[in-house]
Protein backbone atom coordinates (compact mmCIF):
# COMPACT_ATOMS: atom_id res chain seq x y z
CA UNK A 1 0.00 0.00 0.00
CA UNK A 2 2.89 2.35 0.86
CA UNK A 3 4.51 1.68 -2.52
CA UNK A 4 1.19 2.30 -4.29
CA UNK A 5 0.80 5.65 -2.53
CA UNK A 6 4.40 6.54 -3.46
CA UNK A 7 3.77 5.80 -7.13
CA UNK A 8 0.52 7.81 -7.12
CA UNK A 9 2.23 10.77 -5.43
CA UNK A 10 5.11 10.65 -7.93
CA UNK A 11 2.73 10.57 -10.87
CA UNK A 12 0.86 13.56 -9.47
CA UNK A 13 4.14 15.46 -8.92
CA UNK A 14 5.20 14.68 -12.47
CA UNK A 15 1.94 15.94 -13.95
CA UNK A 16 2.12 19.14 -11.90
CA UNK A 17 5.76 19.58 -12.90
CA UNK A 18 4.95 19.18 -16.60
CA UNK A 19 2.08 21.65 -16.36
CA UNK A 20 4.42 24.16 -14.68
CA UNK A 21 7.12 23.54 -17.30
CA UNK A 22 4.82 24.14 -20.26
CA UNK A 23 3.60 27.39 -18.70
CA UNK A 24 7.03 28.69 -17.68
CA UNK A 25 9.23 27.77 -20.60
CA UNK A 26 7.83 30.23 -23.11
CA UNK A 27 8.71 27.63 -25.74
CA UNK A 28 5.54 26.42 -27.44
CA UNK A 29 7.35 23.38 -28.87
CA UNK A 30 8.94 22.18 -25.62
CA UNK A 31 6.48 19.28 -25.39
CA UNK A 32 8.37 17.69 -28.31
CA UNK A 33 11.48 17.50 -26.15
CA UNK A 34 9.91 16.02 -23.01
CA UNK A 35 9.73 12.24 -22.61
CA UNK A 36 7.75 10.36 -19.97
CA UNK A 37 6.97 6.66 -19.53
CA UNK A 38 3.97 7.21 -21.80
CA UNK A 39 6.21 8.05 -24.78
CA UNK A 40 7.17 5.16 -27.03
CA UNK A 41 10.68 6.59 -27.40
CA UNK A 42 11.25 7.07 -23.66
CA UNK A 43 13.47 3.98 -23.23
CA UNK A 44 15.47 4.78 -26.34
CA UNK A 45 16.18 8.33 -25.14
CA UNK A 46 16.99 7.16 -21.60
CA UNK A 47 19.47 4.53 -22.79
CA UNK A 48 20.88 6.49 -25.73
CA UNK A 49 23.86 7.75 -23.73
CA UNK A 50 23.75 5.43 -20.73
CA UNK A 51 27.34 4.24 -20.92
CA UNK A 52 27.43 1.79 -18.01
CA UNK A 53 24.87 -0.91 -18.75
CA UNK A 54 24.94 -1.91 -15.08
CA UNK A 55 22.42 0.88 -14.57
CA UNK A 56 20.06 0.13 -17.44
CA UNK A 57 18.55 -3.06 -16.04
CA UNK A 58 14.87 -3.13 -14.87
CA UNK A 59 15.90 -3.00 -11.20
CA UNK A 60 17.35 0.51 -11.56
CA UNK A 61 15.11 3.54 -10.79
CA UNK A 62 14.17 5.57 -13.85
CA UNK A 63 13.27 9.26 -14.15
CA UNK A 64 9.67 10.47 -14.17
CA UNK A 65 10.59 12.55 -17.20
CA UNK A 66 13.54 13.30 -19.46
CA UNK A 67 13.91 16.87 -20.67
CA UNK A 68 16.11 17.46 -23.73
CA UNK A 69 16.19 21.28 -23.78
CA UNK A 70 16.73 23.31 -26.93
CA UNK A 71 17.40 26.61 -25.17
CA UNK A 72 18.75 27.88 -21.86
CA UNK A 73 15.24 29.09 -21.01
CA UNK A 74 14.03 25.47 -21.09
CA UNK A 75 16.57 24.59 -18.40
CA UNK A 76 15.69 27.61 -16.31
CA UNK A 77 12.01 26.59 -16.37
CA UNK A 78 12.92 22.98 -15.55
CA UNK A 79 14.97 23.99 -12.51
CA UNK A 80 12.27 26.31 -11.13
CA UNK A 81 9.45 23.83 -11.69
CA UNK A 82 11.45 20.94 -10.21
CA UNK A 83 12.05 23.02 -7.08
CA UNK A 84 8.40 23.97 -6.84
CA UNK A 85 7.14 20.40 -7.10
CA UNK A 86 9.80 18.59 -5.05
CA UNK A 87 11.58 16.71 -7.82
CA UNK A 88 15.30 16.06 -7.83
CA UNK A 89 17.29 16.75 -10.99
CA UNK A 90 19.95 14.67 -12.70
CA UNK A 91 22.05 16.43 -15.36
CA UNK A 92 23.41 14.35 -18.24
CA UNK A 93 26.09 15.51 -20.63
CA UNK A 94 27.59 12.34 -22.15
CA UNK A 95 26.28 9.70 -19.72
CA UNK A 96 29.72 8.53 -18.57
CA UNK A 97 29.15 8.85 -14.83
CA UNK A 98 30.72 5.59 -13.63
CA UNK A 99 27.90 5.04 -11.13
CA UNK A 100 25.14 6.11 -13.51
CA UNK A 101 24.22 9.15 -11.40
CA UNK A 102 23.45 11.31 -14.43
CA UNK A 103 20.46 9.13 -15.35
CA UNK A 104 19.49 7.00 -12.36
CA UNK A 105 19.65 7.07 -8.55
CA UNK A 106 20.76 4.64 -5.86
CA UNK A 107 17.85 5.53 -3.57
CA UNK A 108 14.09 5.81 -4.02
CA UNK A 109 13.30 9.43 -4.84
CA UNK A 110 11.25 11.06 -7.61
CA UNK A 111 13.60 12.66 -10.12
CA UNK A 112 13.89 13.93 -13.67
CA UNK A 113 16.81 13.98 -16.11
CA UNK A 114 17.95 17.08 -17.98
CA UNK A 115 19.77 15.65 -20.98
CA UNK A 116 21.92 18.32 -22.65
CA UNK A 117 22.31 16.42 -25.94
CA UNK A 118 20.76 19.26 -27.98
CA UNK A 119 23.03 21.92 -26.48
CA UNK A 120 26.35 20.96 -28.09
CA UNK A 121 27.64 23.85 -30.18
CA UNK A 122 31.39 24.48 -30.47
CA UNK A 123 32.77 27.88 -31.54
CA UNK A 124 36.52 28.15 -32.09
CA UNK A 125 38.37 31.47 -32.38
CA UNK A 126 41.70 30.60 -34.00
CA UNK A 127 43.08 34.13 -33.74
CA UNK A 128 42.53 34.36 -29.98
CA UNK A 129 43.18 30.62 -29.42
CA UNK A 130 39.93 30.25 -27.45
CA UNK A 131 36.69 28.32 -27.81
CA UNK A 132 33.19 28.25 -26.37
CA UNK A 133 31.70 24.77 -26.03
CA UNK A 134 28.25 23.87 -24.71
CA UNK A 135 28.07 21.18 -22.03
CA UNK A 136 26.14 18.72 -24.21
CA UNK A 137 29.02 18.42 -26.68
CA UNK A 138 31.35 15.43 -26.51
CA UNK A 139 35.12 15.58 -26.23
CA UNK A 140 35.24 14.22 -29.78
CA UNK A 141 33.01 16.99 -31.12
CA UNK A 142 35.21 19.59 -29.43
CA UNK A 143 38.41 18.06 -30.82
CA UNK A 144 36.95 17.68 -34.30
CA UNK A 145 35.96 21.34 -34.50
CA UNK A 146 39.36 22.50 -33.24
CA UNK A 147 41.13 20.23 -35.75
CA UNK A 148 38.89 21.45 -38.56
CA UNK A 149 40.09 24.99 -37.88
CA UNK A 150 43.75 24.40 -37.00
CA UNK A 151 46.28 21.57 -36.97
CA UNK A 152 48.37 23.28 -34.29
CA UNK A 153 45.70 24.14 -31.72
CA UNK A 154 44.45 21.65 -29.13
CA UNK A 155 42.77 21.40 -25.75
CA UNK A 156 44.00 19.30 -22.79
CA UNK A 157 40.86 17.29 -22.05
CA UNK A 158 40.39 13.50 -22.00
CA UNK A 159 40.77 10.85 -24.69
CA UNK A 160 37.33 9.21 -24.67
CA UNK A 161 35.66 10.91 -27.61
CA UNK A 162 32.10 10.01 -26.47
CA UNK A 163 32.58 11.62 -23.03
CA UNK A 164 30.51 14.76 -22.47
CA UNK A 165 32.48 17.93 -21.77
CA UNK A 166 30.07 19.04 -19.04
CA UNK A 167 30.81 16.13 -16.74
CA UNK A 168 34.49 15.88 -17.52
CA UNK A 169 35.36 19.54 -17.04
CA UNK A 170 33.32 19.64 -13.81
CA UNK A 171 35.60 16.97 -12.32
CA UNK A 172 38.91 18.27 -13.64
CA UNK A 173 39.42 16.55 -16.99
CA UNK A 174 42.53 14.38 -17.30
CA UNK A 175 44.03 13.80 -20.76
CA UNK A 176 47.24 13.12 -22.68
CA UNK A 177 48.31 16.79 -22.61
CA UNK A 178 48.02 17.21 -18.84
CA UNK A 179 51.76 16.86 -18.12
CA UNK A 180 52.40 19.76 -20.52
CA UNK A 181 49.34 21.98 -20.02
CA UNK A 182 47.46 20.79 -16.93
CA UNK A 183 43.85 19.59 -16.77
CA UNK A 184 40.90 20.74 -18.81
CA UNK A 185 39.66 22.67 -15.75
CA UNK A 186 43.01 24.46 -15.49
CA UNK A 187 42.35 25.93 -18.94
CA UNK A 188 38.75 27.11 -18.46
CA UNK A 189 38.63 30.92 -18.45
CA UNK A 190 34.88 31.57 -18.20
CA UNK A 191 31.58 29.72 -18.00
CA UNK A 192 27.83 30.27 -18.19
CA UNK A 193 25.89 28.60 -15.39
CA UNK A 194 22.24 28.32 -14.35
CA UNK A 195 22.00 28.54 -10.59
CA UNK A 196 19.39 27.24 -8.15
CA UNK A 197 17.27 30.38 -8.72
CA UNK A 198 17.26 29.95 -12.49
CA UNK A 199 19.65 32.83 -13.14
CA UNK A 200 22.26 32.66 -15.89
CA UNK A 201 25.64 33.68 -14.47
CA UNK A 202 29.07 34.17 -16.01
CA UNK A 203 32.43 34.26 -14.23
CA UNK A 204 32.03 37.88 -13.19
CA UNK A 205 28.48 37.57 -11.87
CA UNK A 206 28.95 34.19 -10.18
CA UNK A 207 32.15 35.32 -8.42
CA UNK A 208 35.53 33.65 -8.13
CA UNK A 209 34.49 31.19 -5.40
CA UNK A 210 31.78 29.56 -7.47
CA UNK A 211 33.94 29.72 -10.60
CA UNK A 212 36.63 27.85 -8.61
CA UNK A 213 34.15 25.21 -7.44
CA UNK A 214 32.77 24.26 -10.86
CA UNK A 215 36.26 23.59 -12.24
CA UNK A 216 36.96 20.29 -10.49
CA UNK A 217 34.39 20.11 -7.68
CA UNK A 218 32.33 17.49 -9.51
CA UNK A 219 29.08 17.85 -11.41
CA UNK A 220 25.59 18.10 -9.98
CA UNK A 221 26.32 20.16 -6.84
CA UNK A 222 26.41 23.85 -7.73
CA UNK A 223 24.18 24.39 -10.74
CA UNK A 224 24.05 23.51 -14.43
CA UNK A 225 26.92 24.75 -16.56
CA UNK A 226 25.56 25.69 -19.98
CA UNK A 227 28.87 26.42 -21.70
CA UNK A 228 32.61 26.70 -21.07
CA UNK A 229 35.08 29.26 -22.41
CA UNK A 230 38.38 27.51 -23.07
CA UNK A 231 41.96 28.65 -23.49
CA UNK A 232 43.36 26.51 -26.30
CA UNK A 233 46.99 25.39 -26.35
CA UNK A 234 49.53 25.03 -29.12
CA UNK A 235 50.86 21.66 -30.29
CA UNK A 236 53.20 20.64 -33.14
CA UNK A 237 51.62 19.94 -36.52
CA UNK A 238 52.70 16.31 -36.00
CA UNK A 239 53.02 14.29 -32.80
CA UNK A 240 54.58 10.84 -32.44
CA UNK A 241 52.94 7.77 -30.90
CA UNK A 242 53.90 4.23 -30.08
CA UNK A 243 52.49 1.18 -28.33
CA UNK A 244 54.87 -1.58 -27.26
CA UNK A 245 53.58 -4.62 -25.39
CA UNK A 246 55.71 -6.87 -23.20
CA UNK A 247 54.72 -10.12 -21.50
CA UNK A 248 56.13 -11.57 -18.29
CA UNK A 249 58.57 -13.63 -20.35
CA UNK A 250 59.72 -10.37 -21.95
CA UNK A 251 60.59 -8.78 -18.62
CA UNK A 252 57.27 -6.94 -18.12
CA UNK A 253 57.57 -6.89 -14.33
CA UNK A 254 61.00 -5.23 -14.30
CA UNK A 255 59.94 -2.78 -17.02
CA UNK A 256 56.85 -1.68 -15.07
CA UNK A 257 58.94 -1.40 -11.92
CA UNK A 258 61.46 0.78 -13.76
CA UNK A 259 58.68 2.88 -15.36
CA UNK A 260 57.39 3.73 -11.88
CA UNK A 261 60.74 5.21 -10.92
CA UNK A 262 61.35 7.39 -13.98
CA UNK A 263 58.18 8.24 -15.93
CA UNK A 264 57.12 11.14 -13.69
CA UNK A 265 60.49 12.80 -14.35
CA UNK A 266 60.23 12.63 -18.14
CA UNK A 267 59.94 15.90 -20.10
CA UNK A 268 56.47 17.47 -20.11
CA UNK A 269 56.09 16.73 -23.82
CA UNK A 270 55.60 12.98 -23.33
CA UNK A 271 52.58 11.15 -21.96
CA UNK A 272 53.54 7.55 -21.18
CA UNK A 273 50.99 5.17 -19.71
CA UNK A 274 50.95 1.43 -19.04
CA UNK A 275 47.98 -0.88 -19.51
CA UNK A 276 48.05 -4.13 -17.51
CA UNK A 277 45.85 -7.00 -18.68
CA UNK A 278 45.70 -10.73 -19.22
CA UNK A 279 46.87 -12.12 -22.53
CA UNK A 280 46.67 -15.48 -24.19
CA UNK A 281 44.10 -18.20 -24.48
CA UNK A 282 40.96 -19.04 -22.56
CA UNK A 283 40.65 -20.17 -18.97
CA UNK A 284 40.68 -23.77 -20.22
CA UNK A 285 44.22 -23.38 -21.54
CA UNK A 286 46.09 -21.68 -18.72
CA UNK A 287 49.49 -22.78 -20.00
CA UNK A 288 49.41 -20.09 -22.69
CA UNK A 289 47.95 -17.38 -20.49
CA UNK A 290 50.21 -14.61 -19.26
CA UNK A 291 50.16 -11.00 -18.12
CA UNK A 292 51.05 -8.20 -20.50
CA UNK A 293 52.06 -4.58 -20.03
CA UNK A 294 51.31 -2.23 -22.93
CA UNK A 295 53.44 0.93 -22.90
CA UNK A 296 51.62 3.64 -24.83
CA UNK A 297 53.14 7.04 -25.58
CA UNK A 298 52.09 10.31 -27.17
CA UNK A 299 54.96 12.74 -27.70
CA UNK A 300 54.77 16.37 -28.78
CA UNK A 301 57.59 16.11 -31.28
CA UNK A 302 59.14 14.04 -34.07
CA UNK A 303 60.02 10.36 -34.19
CA UNK A 304 63.73 11.08 -34.06
CA UNK A 305 63.30 13.29 -31.00
CA UNK A 306 61.25 10.60 -29.26
CA UNK A 307 63.77 7.85 -30.08
CA UNK A 308 66.56 9.99 -28.65
CA UNK A 309 64.54 10.66 -25.50
CA UNK A 310 63.66 7.00 -24.94
CA UNK A 311 67.25 5.88 -25.54
CA UNK A 312 68.39 8.33 -22.88
CA UNK A 313 65.62 7.88 -20.31
CA UNK A 314 64.25 4.34 -20.79
CA UNK A 315 66.56 2.25 -23.01
CA UNK A 316 65.32 -0.96 -21.37
CA UNK A 317 62.04 -0.65 -23.28
CA UNK A 318 63.90 -0.98 -26.59
CA UNK A 319 61.81 1.40 -28.69
CA UNK A 320 62.62 1.20 -32.41
CA UNK A 321 61.77 3.52 -35.27
CA UNK A 322 59.30 1.00 -36.67
CA UNK A 323 57.34 1.17 -33.41
CA UNK A 324 56.58 4.87 -33.97
CA UNK A 325 54.04 6.70 -36.10
CA UNK A 326 53.58 10.41 -36.72
CA UNK A 327 50.13 11.99 -36.98
CA UNK A 328 48.19 15.10 -36.02
CA UNK A 329 47.23 15.71 -32.40
CA UNK A 330 43.55 15.12 -33.25
CA UNK A 331 44.40 11.79 -34.90
CA UNK A 332 46.40 10.78 -31.82
CA UNK A 333 43.19 10.93 -29.77
CA UNK A 334 41.68 8.27 -31.99
CA UNK A 335 44.88 6.25 -31.63
CA UNK A 336 44.61 6.58 -27.83
CA UNK A 337 41.23 4.87 -27.89
CA UNK A 338 42.57 2.07 -30.11
CA UNK A 339 41.14 3.10 -33.46
CA UNK A 340 43.30 1.93 -36.39
CA UNK A 341 45.89 4.42 -37.65
CA UNK A 342 44.36 6.30 -40.57
CA UNK A 343 40.80 6.35 -39.19
CA UNK A 344 38.98 9.43 -40.50
CA UNK A 345 38.69 12.39 -38.15
CA UNK A 346 34.90 12.20 -38.50
CA UNK A 347 35.15 9.17 -36.21
CA UNK A 348 35.47 11.69 -33.38
CA UNK A 349 31.83 12.65 -33.99
CA UNK A 350 30.48 9.14 -33.30
CA UNK A 351 28.56 8.88 -30.03
CA UNK A 352 27.79 5.17 -30.07
CA UNK A 353 31.08 3.24 -30.15
CA UNK A 354 31.61 0.49 -27.61
CA UNK A 355 34.95 1.00 -25.82
CA UNK A 356 36.75 0.39 -22.54
CA UNK A 357 34.26 2.55 -20.59
CA UNK A 358 31.34 2.90 -23.01
CA UNK A 359 28.38 0.65 -23.71
CA UNK A 360 29.51 -2.06 -21.30
CA UNK A 361 28.62 -3.61 -17.95
CA UNK A 362 31.55 -2.52 -15.81
CA UNK A 363 32.89 -1.48 -12.43
CA UNK A 364 35.82 0.90 -12.00
CA UNK A 365 37.96 2.27 -9.18
CA UNK A 366 40.99 4.55 -8.98
CA UNK A 367 44.11 5.14 -6.89
CA UNK A 368 47.19 7.34 -6.61
CA UNK A 369 50.72 6.01 -6.06
CA UNK A 370 53.41 8.04 -4.29
CA UNK A 371 56.15 5.41 -3.90
CA UNK A 372 57.17 2.70 -6.39
CA UNK A 373 55.52 -0.66 -5.77
CA UNK A 374 58.22 -3.31 -5.22
CA UNK A 375 58.55 -6.12 -7.74
CA UNK A 376 57.14 -8.60 -5.22
CA UNK A 377 54.06 -6.37 -4.89
CA UNK A 378 53.61 -6.33 -8.66
CA UNK A 379 54.01 -10.11 -8.85
CA UNK A 380 51.29 -10.55 -6.23
CA UNK A 381 49.04 -8.24 -8.25
CA UNK A 382 49.60 -10.27 -11.42
CA UNK A 383 48.10 -13.34 -9.75
CA UNK A 384 44.75 -11.53 -9.52
CA UNK A 385 44.70 -11.27 -13.31
CA UNK A 386 44.82 -15.05 -13.70
CA UNK A 387 41.44 -15.35 -11.96
CA UNK A 388 38.44 -16.02 -14.20
CA UNK A 389 36.74 -12.67 -13.51
CA UNK A 390 39.79 -10.81 -14.84
CA UNK A 391 39.42 -12.11 -18.39
CA UNK A 392 38.48 -8.59 -19.59
CA UNK A 393 39.97 -6.55 -16.75
CA UNK A 394 42.55 -3.81 -17.21
CA UNK A 395 44.61 -1.49 -15.06
CA UNK A 396 45.82 1.76 -16.59
CA UNK A 397 48.80 3.48 -14.97
CA UNK A 398 49.26 7.13 -15.98
CA UNK A 399 52.51 8.94 -15.15
CA UNK A 400 52.14 12.31 -13.40
CA UNK A 401 54.82 14.98 -12.96
CA UNK A 402 55.50 17.78 -15.42
CA UNK A 403 53.03 20.67 -15.24
CA UNK A 404 51.05 18.85 -12.53
CA UNK A 405 53.94 19.33 -10.12
CA UNK A 406 53.84 23.09 -10.70
CA UNK A 407 50.14 23.78 -10.06
CA UNK A 408 49.05 24.23 -6.44
CA UNK A 409 46.67 21.60 -5.08
CA UNK A 410 44.31 24.45 -4.12
CA UNK A 411 44.32 26.14 -7.55
CA UNK A 412 41.12 24.22 -8.35
CA UNK A 413 39.20 21.64 -6.28
CA UNK A 414 41.21 18.87 -8.03
CA UNK A 415 43.97 18.26 -5.43
CA UNK A 416 46.01 15.40 -6.92
CA UNK A 417 49.08 17.35 -8.03
CA UNK A 418 52.70 17.24 -6.79
CA UNK A 419 53.84 14.11 -4.98
CA UNK A 420 52.08 11.58 -7.17
CA UNK A 421 54.19 9.24 -9.30
CA UNK A 422 51.14 8.03 -11.18
CA UNK A 423 47.43 7.31 -11.03
CA UNK A 424 45.70 3.97 -11.48
CA UNK A 425 42.34 3.25 -13.07
CA UNK A 426 41.01 -0.27 -12.53
CA UNK A 427 38.25 -1.60 -14.79
CA UNK A 428 36.51 -4.96 -14.91
CA UNK A 429 33.71 -5.59 -17.39
CA UNK A 430 31.40 -8.42 -18.38
CA UNK A 431 28.83 -9.35 -20.99
CA UNK A 432 25.05 -9.05 -20.73
CA UNK A 433 24.56 -12.80 -20.31
CA UNK A 434 26.99 -12.67 -17.36
CA UNK A 435 25.21 -9.85 -15.56
CA UNK A 436 23.26 -12.30 -13.43
CA UNK A 437 26.65 -13.05 -11.83
CA UNK A 438 27.79 -9.43 -11.73
CA UNK A 439 28.64 -9.71 -8.03
CA UNK A 440 31.51 -12.06 -8.94
CA UNK A 441 33.15 -9.33 -11.00
CA UNK A 442 32.41 -6.65 -8.42
CA UNK A 443 33.98 -8.89 -5.77
CA UNK A 444 37.09 -9.34 -7.91
CA UNK A 445 37.44 -5.57 -8.14
CA UNK A 446 37.17 -5.24 -4.35
CA UNK A 447 39.82 -7.93 -3.84
CA UNK A 448 42.23 -6.10 -6.13
CA UNK A 449 41.47 -2.78 -4.42
CA UNK A 450 42.07 -4.35 -0.99
CA UNK A 451 45.32 -5.92 -2.18
CA UNK A 452 46.60 -2.54 -3.34
CA UNK A 453 46.00 -0.85 0.02
CA UNK A 454 49.63 -0.98 1.27
CA UNK A 455 50.98 0.43 -1.99
CA UNK A 456 48.80 3.49 -2.63
CA UNK A 457 48.08 6.88 -1.05
CA UNK A 458 46.93 6.95 2.56
CA UNK A 459 45.09 9.31 4.95
CA UNK A 460 43.19 9.79 2.76
CA UNK A 461 43.30 7.11 0.11
CA UNK A 462 42.88 9.46 -2.84
CA UNK A 463 40.33 8.95 -5.62
CA UNK A 464 39.64 10.90 -8.83
CA UNK A 465 36.11 12.32 -8.71
CA UNK A 466 35.49 11.64 -12.41
CA UNK A 467 36.08 7.94 -11.65
CA UNK A 468 33.13 7.99 -9.26
CA UNK A 469 32.89 5.10 -6.80
CA UNK A 470 29.93 4.79 -4.42
CA UNK A 471 31.73 2.05 -2.49
CA UNK A 472 33.95 4.67 -0.83
CA UNK A 473 30.88 6.25 0.78
CA UNK A 474 27.57 7.91 -0.02
CA UNK A 475 25.46 10.63 1.55
CA UNK A 476 22.22 8.95 0.57
CA UNK A 477 21.22 12.21 -1.11
CA UNK A 478 20.46 13.84 2.24
CA UNK A 479 23.51 16.06 2.43
CA UNK A 480 24.93 14.86 5.76
CA UNK A 481 28.31 16.51 6.26
CA UNK A 482 29.69 13.68 8.41
CA UNK A 483 28.81 11.09 5.78
CA UNK A 484 29.97 13.28 2.92
CA UNK A 485 33.35 13.95 4.48
CA UNK A 486 34.18 10.22 4.37
CA UNK A 487 34.33 10.28 0.60
CA UNK A 488 34.77 14.03 0.18
CA UNK A 489 38.35 14.15 1.47
CA UNK A 490 39.26 11.22 -0.78
CA UNK A 491 38.14 13.15 -3.84
CA UNK A 492 39.13 16.67 -2.78
CA UNK A 493 41.46 16.40 0.26
CA UNK A 494 41.58 19.76 2.09
CA UNK A 495 39.56 21.45 -0.67
CA UNK A 496 36.42 19.66 0.51
CA UNK A 497 35.59 22.14 3.28
CA UNK A 498 35.93 25.12 0.93
CA UNK A 499 33.51 23.37 -1.44
CA UNK A 500 31.07 22.95 1.45
CA UNK A 501 31.23 26.67 2.27
CA UNK A 502 30.63 27.63 -1.36
CA UNK A 503 27.73 25.18 -1.60
CA UNK A 504 26.22 26.81 1.49
CA UNK A 505 26.36 30.23 -0.16
CA UNK A 506 24.90 29.24 -3.54
CA UNK A 507 22.50 26.38 -2.70
CA UNK A 508 21.77 26.36 1.05
CA UNK A 509 18.64 24.22 0.66
CA UNK A 510 20.64 21.55 -1.23
CA UNK A 511 18.46 21.45 -4.34
CA UNK A 512 21.28 20.23 -6.59
CA UNK A 513 22.21 16.95 -4.95
CA UNK A 514 22.96 13.29 -5.54
CA UNK A 515 24.60 10.43 -3.68
CA UNK A 516 28.02 12.11 -3.68
CA UNK A 517 27.17 15.79 -4.05
CA UNK A 518 28.71 18.50 -1.89
CA UNK A 519 26.46 19.18 1.15
CA UNK A 520 25.67 22.71 2.37
CA UNK A 521 26.92 23.94 5.73
CA UNK A 522 23.33 24.16 6.98
CA UNK A 523 23.32 20.38 7.24
CA UNK A 524 26.44 20.61 9.40
CA UNK A 525 25.18 23.46 11.59
CA UNK A 526 22.11 21.46 12.55
CA UNK A 527 24.47 18.95 14.11
CA UNK A 528 26.32 21.68 16.03
CA UNK A 529 29.70 21.04 14.47
CA UNK A 530 30.22 24.15 12.38
CA UNK A 531 33.40 25.02 14.26
CA UNK A 532 35.23 22.36 12.25
CA UNK A 533 34.93 24.54 9.17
Amino acid sequence: MSLSLQITASALSCNEFLHCLFLRSGNSSIAKYVYTHHNSSYSFVLNSSAQNFRFTTPSNPTPLAIITPQHASDIQATVLCSKKHGLQVRIRSGGHDFEGLSYTTAYAVPFIVIDLVNLRSVRVDVEDATAWVESGATIGELYYEIARRSRTLAFPAGTGHTVGVGGQFSGGGLGVLFRKHGLAADNVIDARLIDVNGRILDRKSMGEDLFWAIRGGGGGSFGIVLAWNLKLVYVPANVTVFTVTKTLDQNATKLVHRWQQIAHRFPKEIHLSVGISRAGSSEANKTSTTIQASFRAIFLGSTNELLSLMEEKFPELGIMKQDCSEMSWAESNLYSTQFPIGSPLETLLSRSRKSILSKLFFKSKSDYVKQPIPETGLEGLWTKFYEYEAKSAIMVLVAYGGRMDEISDTETPFPHRAGNLYSIMYVVDWEENENVDSEKYMSWMRRVYDYMTPYVSKSPREVYVNFKDLEIGSSGGKGSYEQARIWGVKYFKNNFDRLVRIKTNVDPENFFRHEQSIPPLSCLVKKGAHESL
